[in-house]
């Protein structure tokens, strides 16, 4: 096996948003904001390079939508998808699957493209299986309001009529999915968004977890620090507690969708609970 870190692209988001009712005061050190209170967010890929499959975790925004919405989000950097891609001899052709923790547009968004004469969309991973669950794709294709701008039927419904929808099975009464169909964990977590979907891959002796957003920033490591994009705080924070609990406990390395300037991390338990222990860069522990 091997794995790559794959920079999609950045973006800007509201710092306040990102953090919930957790003050500026304390938000801004670790995530400094610029003149209009927004603070830099990267969409980080992994790329699983196992035997004859080679899965992507995550798509990043893709490009084809209008310059109106990209305004919002103030992309910043010259990171995309295909040129991470050839930059380790790869193109989005030869992808197998794409895994998708979740559905909001800035996990998914990369998976389908305008056609050629751009009159309709198709999958930018022509031979790919795009890999979510079932309730997790019913609570996104029948969105409620708080979520439904997240939910673009332009990134949801080319991957049904393509037939390359697949979703991945998984009991009910457990958090966690030892092994899934595509070879490695998956916690699922319901706090952010129903049936969130946190890969966990055993490489070169470690533990990497790929965190998505329960975690999304160094800056969200604290337990009360949760975004206010949350479906359900509460019950990301018990969430949290249970997983930065065992991270701490067990060396996980944590990989950040994220965070713009931080890949990874690990974790210790202190007196004020589990707090950031060092950070890392993925080559510095990975190559």
């Amino acid at each position: 096996m091997d794995l790559y870190p794959i920079e999609t692209g950045n973006f800007k988001l509201d710092g306040g948003a990102m953090f919930g009712v957790v003050p500026k005061t304390l938000w801004h050190r670790t995530n400094p904001a610029d003149q209009n209170n927004l603070i830099d967010i990267a969409a980080r890929s992994l790329l699983v390079h196992d035997g004859d499959r080679l899965i992507l975790v995550d798509a990043g925004l893709g490009n084809k939508q209008s310059d109106k919405f990209f305004g919002h989000y103030q992309r910043w950097g010259n990171f995309s998808l295909e040129t991470s891609l050839k930059k380790i001899g790869m193109s989005k052709e030869d992808i197998t699957d794409v895994f998708l923790t979740h559905l909001h547009f800035d996990h998914c968004g990369g998976c389908i493209q305008w056609n050629k004469d751009r009159t309709g969309y198709e999958p930018a991973f022509k031979n790919a299986s795009f890999w979510t669950n079932k309730n997790h794709w019913e609570w996104a294709t029948n969105p409620n309001a708080r979520e439904k701008a997240s939910f673009l039927s332009e990134n949801l419904l080319p991957m049904e009529e393509s037939g390359q929808l697949d979703f991945v099975d998984f009991s009910n009464d457990s958090l966690y999915k030892n092994t899934s169909e595509l070879g490695f964990g998956i916690y699922f977590v319901d706090g952010h968004t129903e049936k969130q979907m946190l890969p966990t891959i055993t490489f070169k002796g470690e533990t990497l977890v790929f965190v998505a957003d329960l975690i999304p920033t160094v800056g969200h490591i604290p337990l009360p620090y949760v975004m206010g994009y949350d479906t359900r705080p509460l019950l990301t924070l018990s969430e949290k507690e249970k997983f930065l609990n065992e991270a701490a406990e067990k060396n996980y390395f944590l990989f950040f969708e994220h965070d713009a300037h931080n890949q990874l991390c690990t974790l210790k338990k202190t007196d004020k609970g589990v707090r950031l222990d060092q950070t890392y860069t993925f080559d510095e522990i990975f190559n």
